[in-house]
């Protein structure tokens, strides 16, 4: 639509008279600035050759969890943008998931408002996924989880973002109970203020808080089956794993309810728990784990409260490796491997989304088929093979 611009008149005041001059101007655009409804803007059959109406700016998209939910939402035809630091290296494999113009990278940096701000200004709906495991010299918990959280929010809200998806942790808590930390985890305590400071900035944003979650190069089975976990055969376990409860969850059913939130206005403003369809004892899945595997020799299990070489054998770790622990050993995730997971009545779970959940006996022994021992030799036909039986359900 043309508009029709009439400038201010300008008199002109010459020693031979008086005389007015008036200018008329046209222009074959609009000056108004445009709203765009970007879920008008729908091409495509709903594909990844499609767009959904989707823009999502997605924090911490480089991690475990932020590929199984870039690879979702690039499959429905959503716009990506994916702020990330460090080496670009490392994060051009997502842009396969979504097509040809599709995906887009942006560098930012957690404590650069401006960075953020340039992230999320064309989006509609912000992920906040960042997360640390273990506090570095340049990034405390309160950095990341707090601080950084409230920054997302808050900057989200200015720029006029519709949805606020934030990744909290499942246990958080004001005061965690303390185990082998006499103060409990920090890190379950930085996820519980991040809460309350997102909520302070953006009300209506929908929080996940998930459990251990597993998968492809997770920090869960990996963790568990690494040699340097164990001592040799001897796995050493909080009261021998046998006094805490997990309920663990497939990381791509987490994906997937991240998604269906974000389809869903009604999820706006609640809480969700990311859990697993069953709970088991640690003791029970750890011996699951190595039976899978099919592991010679005797396996055992021993409370670790009463092990100092094991106290060592960590505290050289971190030493050695302070911003990056083989393995991942450290004090804070040997912590919260003894907190038994506390599932609230009263809070939605990923099942209200309508996510079908994955059953972990049917997805282990694919996860942990690179583990297998002597997984080179092949079995004949008329050869039995062994079915490891699966762990007991606690009821």
């Amino acid at each position: 639509m043309s508009a029709v611009i009439y400038t201010r008149a300008q008199t002109l005041r010459p020693q031979t008279g008086v005389f007015g001059v008036a200018i008329l101007r046209t222009c074959n655009y609009s000056t108004d600035n445009k709203a765009y409804n970007l879920s008008a803007l729908k091409r495509g059959t709903g594909g990844r050759s499609s767009f959904n109406g989707i823009v999502a700016t997605i924090f911490g998209a480089t991690g475990f969890t932020g590929r199984y939910v870039v690879n979702r939402l690039g499959k429905i035809g959503t716009q990506m943008i994916i702020p990330y630091r460090g080496d670009t290296l490392n994060i051009l494999r997502l842009r396969v998931s979504g097509d040809l113009g599709q995906v887009y990278f942006h560098p930012y940096n957690l404590k650069d408002e401006n960075s953020i701000r340039n992230a999320v200004k064309y989006s509609n709906v912000v992920i906040n996924l960042v997360g640390r495991d273990w506090e570095t010299k340049n990034y405390k918990f309160s950095d990341v989880h707090i601080d950084g959280a409230r920054h997302l929010a808050r900057i989200s809200r200015e720029c006029g973002v519709d949805r606020f998806i934030h990744v909290s942790s499942l246990n958080s808590s004001e005061h965690p109970e303390g185990h082998v930390l006499p103060k409990g985890s920090g890190f379950l305590k930085s996820k519980y203020f991040g809460e309350k400071a997102v909520l302070e900035e953006f009300p209506e944003a929908t929080i996940f808080r998930p459990s251990d979650l597993y998968g492809q190069e997770d920090r869960f089975l990996r963790y568990y089956i690494s040699e340097w976990r164990r001592v040799t055969q001897f796995m050493p376990l909080w009261k021998k794993g046998e006094s805490t409860i997990k309920q663990p969850c497939y990381v791509a059913d987490f994906a997937a309810g991240i998604v269906a939130a974000i389809k869903d206005p009604d999820t706006k403003g609640k809480i969700y728990q990311a859990i697993g369809p069953k709970r088991y004892y640690l003791s029970e899945l750890i011996d699951w784990f190595f039976r899978v595997t099919q592991r010679r020799g005797n396996f055992v299990r021993y409370p670790m409260e009463y092990d100092p070489t094991f106290n060592l054998k960590v505290y050289l770790i971190n030493l050695v490796s302070p911003n990056e622990p083989i393995a991942s050993l450290h004090w804070e995730r040997i912590e919260r491997e003894c907190v038994t997971d506390k599932v609230k009545k009263d809070l939605p779970t990923l099942e209200d989304l309508g996510i079908t959940l994955t059953q972990m006996e049917d997805q282990i022994p694919y996860e942990l088929r690179p583990w297998t021992y002597a997984m080179y030799h092949g079995v004949d036909a008329d050869e039995p093979v062994p079915t490891p039986a699966p762990p007991k359900v606690v009821l």
